[in-house]
């Protein structure tokens, strides 16, 4: 009888989720227009998120084969 001690090797696929924040002050008479214009300044890129506004790193298993 032959041993082997080869390891069989699995491929995992990680999910690498950063999470970003930044407070931006924005005066409005409520809360829906000042939601829908920090959208604003964000989709015209007035406002923009860097590396340094980084609060969370997760890693997850996604799958695997």
């Amino acid at each position: 009888m032959i041993k082997s001690d080869k390891k069989v090797e699995k491929v995992f696929q990680i999910e690498i989720v950063e999470t970003l924040s930044n407070l931006v002050e924005i005066s409005a008479e409520n809360e829906q227009e000042a939601l829908l214009k920090a959208q604003e300044l964000y989709r015209n890129e007035e406002v923009v998120l860097y590396p340094d506004d980084l609060i969370d790193t997760k890693f997850n298993i996604f799958k695997y084969g």
